[in-house]
C-alpha cells in the first residue's frame, strides 16, 4: 500500500503513524505541505512535492491522505479521484453547501466507496456498545436527546489562535469541532435533521476577559502553526466559543445540543431517552450506561476509564479507527462504520445551524435532502 499525503500537520502525522505500526506494508511516498510539523512522528526520509499535483504524478500512491486545511480539502480530494486513487480526508470533508454538491457530483462518477473519512467518535468503544444496544431494541424508539461538548480554556484558546478560528478555512466552529456530534446523533435517530435552530456567540474568548488570563501559560499551552495568532482573546476570528442548538429530526426525535470552549471540567456527554429505554455517557468520563425504560434497572454498565486519558487519541478511537481502516484495505473488512456520505450530511446538518444562527430563524433541511438523495450516493457503497 503506497500511501501520499497532502497536508501532514500534527494529526495527520498521528495518524498515519498508528497506520504504519499496524499495516508494515504500507510506504509513504511523499508528500506536499510547506510547513509540514507532523512529519517527525513518521520517521525516515520522504520525498517531498511542490504541489498534490505532483505529488500525484511522481509518487505513485494507490491512497491519497488528505489532511490539509479544512479549505483545501475539496481541491485534493478531486485530484486524487480524478487520478483514479482511493482517497483518506479528515473531517469535516468540505466546508459549504456548494463544495458539498461538487464532491457528490463526483462521487456518483467514481463512487462512495473511494473516499474514506476521518470521523473518528463512530469507532470508539462507546459507539459500538450504543449501536449494539440500539440493534438490541434497548432503547426502542428514539423520543429526544440531549448532549453536549465543553472543552477546556487551553482548548478552546487553540480554536481561537490557530487558522480553524477562521470561518472561511474552517467551516465554522459547529463544523470543525461538532460534526462527530451531529453524526453520531444522525445514527441515533436513525435519520436526518429535517429542521434546525440556534443560538450562538462571544462570551469567554473576549477583550473584556483577557486581563483576568494575563500571562496564564494554559492559554497558550496546546501550539498553533500555520496562520496562528497570539492572543486568543483579541484574534481576528469569526467562531463563536459558546452555542446551544436544536434540532428535529425526520424520525421525530428532537435534540438539544450545548458546546462550550470555556469549562473547567470537560464534558463530551449524551443523554439518549427512547420508548423503552435511556442511554446517557461521556467520552470524557469514560462510561456508558443503559437503563431499562419499565423496571428502570440497568441493562448494562461499560466503563471506558482506562482509555480516556490517551491525548489526542480520541478516547482510544484513534486506535479502532486505524484498526479498521487497515483491515478495510487489506479486504479483511467489508465497510466501515462510517462513510463519506455520513460524513456529508453530518456536515450539511452543520451548515444548516450556522445558517440558523446568522439568519436568526428556523432551518428547514427538505430541500437539501432532496437535492443530496437525487445523486444516490449510497448506492455505491
Amino acid at each position: 500500500m503506497r500511501v501520499a499525503v497532502v497536508g501532514l500537520g500534527l494529526r495527520a502525522g498521528h495518524v498515519l503513524s498508528i497506520l504504519k505500526a499496524r499495516m508494515p506494508e504500507m510506504v509513504i511516498t511523499g508528500y506536499c505541505d510547506p510547513g509540514p510539523v507532523g512529519l517527525d512522528k513518521l520517521g525516515g526520509e520522504i520525498p517531498v512535492f511542490a504541489s498534490v499535483e505532483a505529488l500525484i504524478d511522481g509518487a505513485g500512491p494507490d491512497l491519497l491522505f488528505v489532511g490539509s486545511p479544512n479549505h483545501m480539502h475539496l481541491a485534493h480530494i478531486t485530484a486524487g479521484l480524478n487520478a483514479g486513487l482511493r482517497v483518506f480526508a479528515e473531517k469535516p470533508v468540505v466546508i459549504s453547501e456548494d463544495e458539498t454538491f461538487a464532491l457528490a457530483e463526483l462521487l456518483q462518477k467514481h463512487g462512495s466507496d473511494r473516499v474514506l473519512v476521518g470521523l473518528v467518535l463512530r469507532y470508539s468503544q462507546h459507539i459500538r456498545d450504543l449501536r449494539a444496544s440500539l440493534s438490541a431494541g434497548h432503547l426502542g424508539r428514539v423520543i429526544s436527546m440531549e448532549a453536549n461538548e465543553h472543552i477546556a480554556p487551553y482548548h478552546g484558546a487553540f480554536f481561537m489562535r490557530d487558522w480553524r478560528r477562521k470561518s472561511a478555512y474552517s467551516g465554522g466552529f459547529m463544523l470543525e469541532k461538532c460534526c462527530h456530534d451531529l453524526d453520531i446523533y444522525n445514527m441515533v435517530a436513525q435519520s436526518r435533521p429535517s429542521r434546525v435552530a440556534r443560538f450562538g456567540g462571544r462570551g469567554a474568548f473576549v477583550p473584556d476577559n483577557a486581563a483576568y488570563a494575563a500571562g496564564d501559560a494554559e492559554y497558550t499551552r496546546k501550539a498553533s502553526f500555520w496562520e496562528a495568532a497570539d492572543d486568543a482573546f483579541s484574534a481576528d476570528g469569526d467562531i463563536v466559543d459558546n452555542q446551544t442548538a436544536i434540532l428535529e429530526y425526520e424520525s421525530g426525535a428532537r435534540l438539544a445540543f450545548h458546546t462550550n470552549t470555556y469549562v473547567p471540567d470537560e464534558q463530551r456527554r449524551f443523554c439518549i431517552v427512547g420508548t423503552q429505554g435511556m442511554a446517557e455517557g461521556d467520552f470524557v468520563r469514560g462510561y456508558l450506561n443503559i437503563t431499562d425504560a419499565r423496571s428502570r434497572q440497568p441493562r448494562a454498565r461499560h466503563d471506558y476509564s482506562g482509555s480516556t486519558d490517551l491525548q489526542g487519541a480520541h478516547y482510544g478511537a484513534d486506535e479502532m479507527m486505524c484498526a479498521d481502516i487497515v483491515d478495510y484495505l487489506r479486504g479483511d473488512m467489508a465497510a466501515l462504520p462510517v462513510s463519506v456520505v455520513d460524513a456529508l450530511e453530518a456536515g450539511l446538518a452543520a451548515m444548516a445551524i450556522d445558517r440558523a444562527r446568522f439568519g436568526g430563524s428556523v432551518v428547514d433541511l427538505t430541500d437539501i435532502w432532496n437535492r443530496l438523495d437525487t445523486y444516490n450516493l449510497r448506492q455505491s457503497l
